[in-house]
């Protein structure tokens, strides 16, 4: 019976083991994606996929719709150590708050993006960008990639989160 007790104790509930797993995950995915797209095609090259989507191969040097992109290269270190900054912090609120599964996998899915694109920038000097969603009358989007996806889903499920527990 004990044994049967300490399988299921709250320490077990509370394991980063999944969380960690999600972010790693992530990370394969939007490595692999990455250097597959880069291995594809040539800087700048455009692959119509459908008549709203391209795949397209763009380096951004800054952060989130190329914001401080055409800055010397200092920026390269301030991202990368926000980055670095943003997963220590995202582990903290992980072991403290292991239980709370929404939570939980809003942070898991930021923490493995955030290490993309620190990874992107540590190994290249740049973020490598590729999906390019368009329309006719409104434009392109900035491109963007799969760990730029799962920061945006985190964020979205962070959001719901917050709404739930407000709504408690």
């Amino acid at each position: 019976m004990a044994t049967n007790k300490n399988r299921f104790s709250a320490k077990s509930k509370t394991s980063l083991t999944p969380w960690l797993g999600i972010a790693a995950i992530v990370i394969l995915f939007d490595q692999l994606s990455k250097i597959t797209v880069n291995k594809m095609l040539h800087l700048g090259e455009e692959r119509l996929v459908t008549s709203f989507f391209n795949l397209t191969l763009a380096y951004n040097r800054g952060a989130a719709f190329s914001f401080l992109g055409s800055e010397s290269g200092w920026q390269r270190y301030l991202f990368t150590a926000i980055g670095i900054g943003a997963v220590a912090y995202i582990v903290y609120l992980l072991k403290k708050h292991a239980g709370q599964r929404l939570f939980c996998w809003a942070l898991a899915l930021i923490m493995g993006g955030a290490i993309g694109n620190v990874i992107d920038r540590l190994a290249y000097g740049h973020v490598i960008d590729f999906l390019d969603f368009h329309h006719a009358a409104l434009g392109h989007f900035p491109a963007f990639n799969l760990a730029d996806s799962a920061i945006t889903l985190g964020a979205a499920l962070f959001i719901l989160d917050e709404l739930r527990r407000v709504n408690r």
